[in-house]
């Protein structure tokens, strides 16, 4: 059995979320986890959350045990970006792209991966 967990609109940029997100893949919650707690990055408290409510998910809507899951796919997608402009010299503009991105976890049982 295949459980997603997904969080929209994160304001951080997809690019720095698909570092950590890399780091999971393919390993059973439980090491994701250490690893994500481990981790410096400010992606890594996102993931982790995404994570949490994966495993919360499979475990009381299909009754599967945390310790025998495993991240089947983990991903980082690109959402809106929030344009906003700086003034610079001599009258003129300077954007700023602040971006947004969904990440997305998948887990399922030992078996099935």
């Amino acid at each position: 059995m295949r459980v997603t967990a997904t969080a929209n609109y994160i304001r951080i940029s997809s690019r720095k979320v698909r570092l950590v997100t890399n780091l999971i893949k393919g390993r059973p919650v439980e090491e994701a986890a250490a690893i994500l707690r481990f981790l410096p990055n400010a992606a890594a408290r996102d993931v982790a959350k995404v994570l949490k409510s994966a495993t919360a998910n499979a475990e009381n809507n299909f009754n599967l045990s945390a310790d025998e899951l495993r991240i089947v796919s983990a991903t980082a997608d690109e959402g809106p970006t929030l344009k906003r402009f700086r003034p610079r010299a001599q009258g003129r503009t300077f954007s700023i792209l602040k971006r947004t991105s969904h990440i997305t976890i998948a887990v399922a049982d030992q078996e099935e991966s």
